[in-house]
């Protein structure tokens, strides 16, 4: 029997992205809450360069791939859940603790049902990724401790987000994928002048903009949404 290969390198990224997301955890059970969202930050670095190292190095495998789902669902599944659970939720009693639940489920069958589709399609995510779902939880916490946001009306809206945001990882809404960008792609001019304007816009308010830039992909996927349903409604119209 033919042994199989196990790649070093895209596996240590994988595995710092599973070590974000433990310490992540434990920040959260100690009340470290900003160290806990940070930490999820930084396992979305790994988890990026884990996947594009596998490709630049022709070193991805059915290993690795199962090994980064594994670890996404502890770095954007497990950690936010507790995350929220131990920031905002505990007062809600059994509306909290499965309100967390909601949201690990919801990207346990996210992470599930990539791994077996059909990913022809590079262009588009079917559902809100999960660690992009993580992302604008732990981006809502740096903003509103920014804007010093305290109160009732912040456990509701907490709630609604994140019941919104695990209805969208299950979902058949497409989001712009931007992790499978090939290297050699050429972009716009405009294009560029952009992110960069975006990269100085979060960098002078890190703590506003980044969960802004959050929310404005979380709205992406419905402008999506219209814009195919315009174009099927359109083909359909010129076909008859």
């Amino acid at each position: 029997m033919q042994k199989r290969k196990i790649y070093i390198l895209p596996n240590i990224f994988t595995a710092m992205n599973a070590l974000c997301g433990f310490y992540s955890i434990i920040s959260s059970i100690n009340g470290n809450f900003m160290a806990a969202a940070i930490a999820v930050i930084v396992a979305m670095f790994f988890d990026i360069m884990d996947g594009r190292v596998a490709r630049m190095t022709n070193s991805e495998s059915r290993f690795g791939m199962e090994f980064d789902s594994l670890s996404d669902l502890i770095s954007f599944g497990v950690a936010p859940a507790i995350f929220l659970y131990m920031w905002i939720l505990p007062q809600q009693g059994r509306v909290g603790w499965l309100t967390a639940f909601v949201f690990m489920i919801c990207g346990a069958l996210r992470l599930a049902r990539f791994n077996v589709s059909d990913q022809s399609d590079s262009r588009f995510f079917t559902g809100l990724p999960i660690p992009a779902a993580a992302f604008i939880c732990v981006t809502w916490f740096l903003f509103c401790n920014k804007i010093e946001f305290v109160g009732r009306l912040l456990e509701v809206l907490s709630i609604i987000l994140t019941y919104l945001v695990a209805f969208l990882m299950v979902s058949n809404v497409k989001y712009p994928c931007l992790k499978k960008m090939d290297k050699d792609q050429k972009i716009p001019f405009n294009i560029l002048v952009a992110v960069i304007l975006a990269i100085v816009l979060i960098a002078s308010e890190p703590q506003i903009m980044l969960f802004i830039t959050a929310f404005i992909y979380l709205l992406s996927g419905f402008f999506i949404f219209i814009k195919l349903a315009h174009s099927k409604n359109r083909a359909s119209v010129k076909s008859e």
